[in-house]
């Protein structure tokens, strides 16, 4: 495009909001013009800024392709992969430096920032930035204080898939339409279930892996080298790691064109190599792609639906591209999927259109977004055991995982203990059943009548919306007193000093092993199987963990042995129902 076309566009958007794909390996930003969303090219003429950050001898950051270069010679002054511990309060050293993930984020929203101030000729202080479905509240809220960081007002944060899908035009199909976007990036991986009806796009359900990624794909290579060539990687200097690594990337995008690739690396001034084919690394690949099986599993069983059932599969992320991948997913679907728009850009450029639909774009149709919530919302209760005795530290979900948002559900606590004052609500968000193992969001308090114990009763009541905000509302049902709370995180309340500052990490605690193998087997099994369900398949595991727990409690060995019988004929008849 010329630049006198870039001027007539910028005269059009007066106040122009960039949307933003903040990814794990590469980032990149667009806008929308009279043509459409674009790419806005970076300051070396590309569109993928690498998420890389290094800090030189002179204290000087520097961000992308540089950065990732410097990096290959002083990899202790170079952080990577580091959206994968957004929220967690980990920090990476880059020299004499610390910074958190999302202060390093901020220097890459701030290098795209900037690209875009030159290539628009205005200042940039909006964005629209995506996020990875399966992003809990913690790390979307960190994704936040990171735009803020880089001098940005974030109008919105959204998911990934739904940005891939306004991208690919789905938006404007004239007839309802069911369709899986299955974003592999870098890090992370991301499966959705989205249904299209007139201008109503709604997501049906979301699951993924943060931990998950194409640099999964390429440390498998690197694994294999060292293991082929007998090196111990203890032994390697860090500077050798990155060049072996570089070495293995390389090796992975060659498989898109060949059969069989070979790697060199030089080590103790000897030449090693290793040469493999796409059969080989194809089987290499096989634990990494039963990972991505069981988020598709997931997802297609909270939107009870079938693959038969998916019209359309769209394709996201740059390891979308790699031949392994593409295989399986043609394999697992039985069609071919939809990859019109290149991978790498379809999240920034439905980002863009997000940014011009808030702005209400002329050129935009409008059209109405529904998102679910990705993780259960509850709060700990106490449960009744054996003898009348109550176990504190239970999980109640009020609102399930993929639930459809703005959503409002109630659940009646009672009192526990005779002349009791007060009952507190403690916010809780996760998957598991024990509610040191979910993410502790915030609490409410409220006074309570002194009565008998369970004759006096709070209504709770959650109410969340499509821009992570959670109303957690305390009702006495006795006395119709009524208490409110907005939980939004302390972060939230920070001043801008304050959110430069180191955040907790949050420990989870274990559950306290048992002490026979084939019990504690059966016991995390059961835990897996819970948090992979929903609804009444959650009371039922719920009541069967906690009839087994009795159980070994006895210590009888014939007991316990009957229970653990009648678990796992359970266990496996849900999971084959399930499957069925």
């Amino acid at each position: 495009m010329e630049s006198s076309q870039y001027d007539e566009n910028i005269k059009e958007e007066k106040s122009m909001i960039i949307g933003i794909d903040l990814g794990t390996t590469n980032s990149l930003a667009a806008y929308f013009s009279k043509d459409g969303a674009k790419i806005i090219e970076n300051r070396l003429g590309k569109s993928l800024t690498p998420s890389v950050v290094a800090v030189d001898e002179k204290n000087q950051v520097l961000v992308g392709e540089t950065a990732k270069e410097y990096g290959l010679m002083h990899p202790e002054r170079v952080a990577q992969v580091f959206k994968r511990s957004m929220g967690s309060g980990k920090k990476f050293k880059l020299g004499e430096r610390e910074f958190h993930a999302e202060e390093l984020s901020a220097f890459v929203l701030r290098a795209l920032k900037e690209d875009a101030e030159q290539l628009l000729g205005e200042t940039v202080t909006e964005a629209v930035i995506s996020v990875p479905a399966y992003f809990d509240d913690k790390r979307r809220k960190a994704t936040q204080r990171a735009g803020e960081l880089a001098g940005l007002k974030v109008e919105r944060i959204i998911s990934e898939p739904t940005a891939a899908a306004i991208s690919y035009g789905l938006y404007e199909k004239t007839k309802s339409t069911r369709f899986l976007v299955f974003d592999l990036g870098g890090g992370t991986f991301d499966v959705s279930i989205l249904e299209l009806f007139q201008n109503i796009l709604e997501v049906r359900a979301v699951a993924g892996d943060n931990y998950l990624g194409g640099e999964d794909f390429t440390e498998l290579l690197q694994t294999e080298f060292l293991e082929k060539n007998k090196i111990d990687a203890d032994k390697l200097t860090e500077k050798e790691m990155a060049r072996l690594h570089k070495e293995a990337e390389s090796a992975k995008k060659q498989f898109s064109e060949k059969n069989e690739v070979v790697m060199h690396f030089s080590y103790e001034e000897e030449e090693k190599e290793l040469v493999i084919t796409l059969e080989e690394y194809e089987k290499l690949c096989e634990p990494l792609l039963d990972k991505i099986r069981k988020p598709i599993q997931r997802s297609l069983s909270d939107a009870h639906l079938r693959l038969s059932e998916v019209d359309e599969v769209v394709l996201v992320g740059g390891a979308t591209r790699l031949p392994v991948v593409r295989n399986f997913i043609i394999r697992l679907f039985r069609k071919f999927p939809n990859n019109k728009i290149h991978p790498d850009e379809a999240v920034a450029l439905g980002a863009a259109i997000q940014a011009a639909m808030k702005e209400r774009h002329k050129a935009v149709k409008e059209v109405i977004l529904t998102d679910v919530c990705s993780f259960t919302l509850g709060t700990e209760v106490s449960v009744e055991r054996a003898y009348g005795m109550y176990e504190a530290g239970h999980f109640l979900p009020i609102i399930e995982r993929n639930t459809v948002i703005p959503a409002s559900r109630t659940e009646r606590l009672y009192t526990l203990h005779d002349n009791q004052e007060t009952i507190r609500i403690r916010v809780l968000q996760g998957e598991s059943r024990f509610a040191v193992n979910n993410l502790y969001l915030g609490s409410l308090e409220i006074s309570i009548p002194k009565n008998k114990a369970g004759a006096e009763a709070v209504d709770v009541t959650y109410t969340y919306d499509i821009n992570s905000l959670l109303e957690v509302e305390a009702k006495v049902v006795s006395t119709g007193e009524v208490k409110k709370q907005i939980i939004k995180g302390k972060e939230n309340d920070m001043t801008p000093k304050q959110i430069e500052e180191r955040m907790e990490e949050l420990s989870y605690l274990k559950i306290p092993p048992r002490e026979q193998e084939e019990n504690r087997l059966l016991l995390l099994k059961g835990e897996r199987i819970y948090e992979e369900s929903t609804g009444n398949e959650r009371i039922l595991l719920d009541m069967w963990l906690r009839a087994f727990e009795d159980a070994l409690n006895t210590q009888d060995a014939g007991v316990i042995e009957d229970a653990r019988r009648e678990l796992k004929d359970r266990l496996r008849s849900l999971e084959e129902w399930n499957r069925e």
